[in-house]
């Protein structure tokens, strides 16, 4: 009986200790289902945070697992999809620009405390006051010699101001390249005739440089009326006013006199608002030149110029005022820009070729011209002119072209294309007989032209459609008009029909008035060149 109860409690005793067993295993697996689950999302998700900040989850993590408290396995909480790379914000690197279709507001200019940047030169910063009195003239070689050191660098002009600057030379040829003159504010030139001394020929000059570019919408005032207004008429007069005559016979009159500062004469010397010499691709955009004592803008010894955008502004009896001069420059683009002047809008002087210029207003001046060339028996080398897609209106001339007897050389590969003319004296000419003076003795040397093609000049002239005056021992040769409509409008001046001597060429097409007088083919007795004649 005794046997029986002990095997029975020896029985009952596994039984329990089995179904006990099996109880905790069952409890210690969930738990563990559980952990397993935590450790692999959490390991996951440190894996993407390592991928997104580099190794910064080693500094806020220990490097090692998690030592936050396992959640409860009574409740599985639902992990938050980690941030995308894009979306973590980060205090060290800035956000990504933006695409570039999305508009944005560049950064206003600093002009306190410093300059604007390590490349920005603000003429403030150098002592410039901008109130249109004070003499900025050293501020501004101050502020170019420190521009003139560093690549790519700016020089501020800023907006709101008036800087009164003297005459001043911002020369190279040691300055880095690609230097940019930002010009927002306004640039105003001396009045007194103490400030120019015996006469300069320029006022702002730019020499020596390579990729000096002048940009922004601000002006350069020269402030010239207190220079026409001393002996108006000791200026060279233009050859063409002698073919206009007034119905009323009246003359010209100078403009209203005005006073400088100290109400002493103004040199003889009149001098340029702002000249370009020896520079390689310069650029001039988006300004305003006014007012210039003599020319506005003037590029001499210069390859690779362009200019676009800029507005060139005096009034019409303002002598001598040519808007654009251009001389011994080559490769040279103008488009897209404004003139209004007392003499050429665009004067194109010896020594230059590959000339292109399309796209602009000219009115009042005189016009577009090649020349004057050849004087004081200069030889003159002129090829490879292009003027199109131009406007005129109230000129004197429309496209011209004009030499000096006694000079030689040659012009050769002109073409004026699509030259809108409204009210125009004077709307083609040709004059080698040119003569600014009151008189100028006869010479049998000249230079020749050749190669001069006019296609579709249209619209209305108040004195002489057409001016061919060619020289008698060098005739122009290969001269044709295409597509040539010009109208009368009688106004203040006689009328004249189309005029031509020694001009040989070809009629394309009909023209409007005829042009009668154009010789057909090659004169008979042309001269031949020498190599003195040639270019």
């Amino acid at each position: 009986m005794s046997g029986f109860n002990f095997r029975g409690f020896t029985y009952m005793f596994l039984i329990a200790f089995l179904i006990w067993s099996s109880n905790f295993e069952a409890c210690i697996a969930r738990r563990g289902k559980h952990w397993r689950q935590s450790r692999d999302v959490s390991a996951s998700v440190y894996k993407k945070k390592g991928k997104s900040y580099g190794n910064s989850h080693n500094k806020h993590f220990g490097g090692g697992g998690s030592k936050t408290k396992p959640p409860s396995h009574k409740s599985t909480p639902t992990l938050p999809k980690p941030p995308s790379h894009k979306n973590i914000p980060s205090p060290t690197y800035p956000p990504p620009p933006p695409n570039d279709d999305t508009p944005t507001t560049p950064p206003p200019k600093a002009y306190n405390g410093g300059h604007s940047s390590s490349t920005t030169f603000n003429v403030l910063d150098f002592g410039a006051k901008g109130n249109g009195k004070t003499d900025d003239t050293k501020a501004f070689q101050a502020a170019w010699a420190e521009a003139c050191k560093v690549e790519s660098s700016t020089m501020l002009i800023p907006e709101d101001y008036i800087f009164f600057v003297g005459p001043i030379s911002f020369s190279g040829p040691y300055c880095k390249p690609n230097i940019i003159f930002q010009l927002d504010g306004t640039i105003v030139a001396p009045t007194s005739p103490n400030a120019w001394g015996k006469g300069l020929l320029q006022w702002l000059e730019f020499t020596k440089l390579v990729g000096i570019t002048i940009q922004g919408n601000g002006i350069i005032d020269g402030r010239g009326s207190v220079w026409w207004q001393d002996n108006p008429y000791d200026d060279p007069i233009d050859d063409e006013e002698k073919l206009i005559v007034p119905l009323n016979h009246t003359s010209r009159t100078p403009p209203l006199p005005i006073q400088s500062e100290v109400g002493g004469k103004m040199p003889s010397v009149k001098p340029t608002a702002l000249r370009f010499y020896g520079s390689f691709s310069p650029t001039v955009t988006g300004i305003t030149i006014q007012n210039s004592p003599q020319c506005h803008l003037k590029f001499d010894n210069c390859n690779g110029v362009m200019v676009h955008g800029v507005t060139i502004s005096s009034p019409g009896d303002s002598p001598n005022t040519d808007g654009i001069h251009l001389q011994n420059s080559k490769d040279v683009l103008i488009y897209g820009s404004s003139m209004a002047c007392g003499d050429d809008c665009i004067s194109i002087q010896t020594g230059c070729s590959n000339v292109y210029v399309h796209n602009v207003n000219c009115g009042p001046g005189h016009g577009i011209s090649i020349g004057s060339l050849g004087k004081d028996n200069t030889r003159a080398c002129v090829s490879n002119i292009t003027v199109r897609d131009v406007n005129m209106h109230n000129t004197m001339n429309g496209v011209r072209i004009k030499t000096w007897q006694g000079g030689s050389g040659s012009v050769q590969g002109v073409l004026f294309s699509n030259i809108q003319v409204s009210e125009v004296q004077l709307p083609i000419v040709i004059d080698q007989f040119y003569c600014d003076k009151r008189t100028c003795k006869n010479q049998t040397s000249a230079v020749s032209l050749a190669g001069i093609n006019y296609e579709r000049i249209r619209g209305t002239y108040t004195v002489k459609p057409v001016h061919f005056a060619c020289s008698d021992s060098l005739p122009c040769v290969d001269v044709s008009l295409t597509g040539v409509e010009l109208k009368p409008i009688q106004e203040q001046y006689h009328l004249y029909d189309p005029f031509c001597w020694e001009t040989y060429g070809e009629l394309k097409t009909p023209t409007v008035p005829p042009i009668g007088c154009l010789q057909i083919g090659k004169p008979t007795n042309n001269r031949i060149q020498t190599d003195h004649d040639l270019c």
